[in-house]
């Protein structure tokens, strides 16, 4: 009687090596395009106008044919963009601005999507599609649109409010703050109603149908159960309009060339154009959009704080 005996070749640890050090390198070799492209765009932009903030360049001459020198400053362009009171007026002028507007468009943008997500809402899709087309359109276009009906003799609200007696100035020193915030409403209210509908859409509709059996109103529904599961939301489209009160920039911008209200550092991104590119002041203009940055990441990190605690 013979026997036969099989022999098995073990697995070899280079191989098991192999496979596990592929397995490991597989994820970074993914993300490659997507970090080259955010550190190219994003990281490297960012610690150049910082370094630049910390840079004082001197010219030699008239127009600078003696030569140009550069130095560390260490804090000297951010001390020289805090001295200027064109700039911290105009941080001032968007922290009114964004005290008004803001909960005015957060608002307006929550009202519309409680509206159009009711059980009694006709045609929501029209209706949704309406609200987002103005931020479809373009901020300058958006501007050039309204300007016509800011600018008397061809705003025919001019027109009406004088036939009326009404004396009407949408571009005076103070309205013209508000007439730039009316068209950031218009524009923005639209995209973030659709952030609040597409939370509003995640809510169980079991929470819905025990509420109605409870004999709880629409508006009761409203406050007891859709605003608190909403609060993300919020909250998001709310640190996002923060950001955006200290970037605006184009809408003053186009309205300067018709009120003589809005200057060259109107708002705090206005002056940083301003300086870079009428004064040639690069690194001053740096430091002041690292300052910027700043006062976008406190207000958005008091925002935050202010609502956690109250959570």
């Amino acid at each position: 009687m013979s026997t036969s005996t099989t022999t098995r070749t073990p697995r070899t640890r280079t191989g098991a090596a192999t496979t596990s050090g592929g397995r490991k390198r597989a994820p970074w070799l993914l993300l490659a395009p997507f970090l080259a492209v955010f550190v190219f765009t994003f990281v490297l932009p960012i610690a150049a106008a910082v370094g630049s903030s910390f840079v004082k360049v001197t010219r030699s001459g008239l127009f600078g044919e003696a030569g140009v020198t550069s130095e560390f400053a260490w804090f000297h362009n951010y001390a020289q963009a805090l001295s200027d009171g064109s700039f911290l007026a105009s941080i001032g002028r968007m922290f009114l601005f964004g005290i008004v507007q803001v909960p005015v468009m957060i608002v307006a943008a929550t009202v519309l999507a409680f509206l159009l997500e009711s059980a009694s809402a006709r045609w929501p899709s029209a209706f949704r599609a309406a609200f987002f087309l103005p931020y479809g359109v373009p901020g300058v276009i958006a501007t050039i649109l309204w300007t016509f009906l800011y600018v008397p003799g061809l705003s025919p609200i001019v027109d009406v409010a004088s036939w009326m007696g009404v004396d009407i100035d949408f571009l005076g020193g103070g309205t013209v703050l508000w007439s730039i915030a009316n068209i950031v409403t218009w524009s923005y209210t639209g995209y973030n109603m659709l952030i609040i509908i597409a939370q509003l859409k995640s809510i169980p509709v079991e929470l819905y149908e025990a509420a109605r059996v409870d004999g709880a109103s629409p508006l009761r529904i409203a406050r007891s159960i859709q605003l608190p599961l909403i609060a993300p939301a919020l909250m998001l489209t709310t640190i996002f309009s923060i950001i955006g009160t200290l970037q605006l920039f184009a809408e003053p911008q186009v309205l300067q060339a018709v009120s003589p209200a809005i200057d060259s550092q109107y708002t705090p991104n206005l002056s940083a154009y301003t300086t870079a590119f009428a004064y040639n002041d690069y690194n001053v203009a740096a430091a002041q959009a690292v300052l910027i940055a700043l006062a976008a990441f406190l207000l958005s990190f008091a925002f935050l704080r202010l609502t956690n605690r109250k959570g």
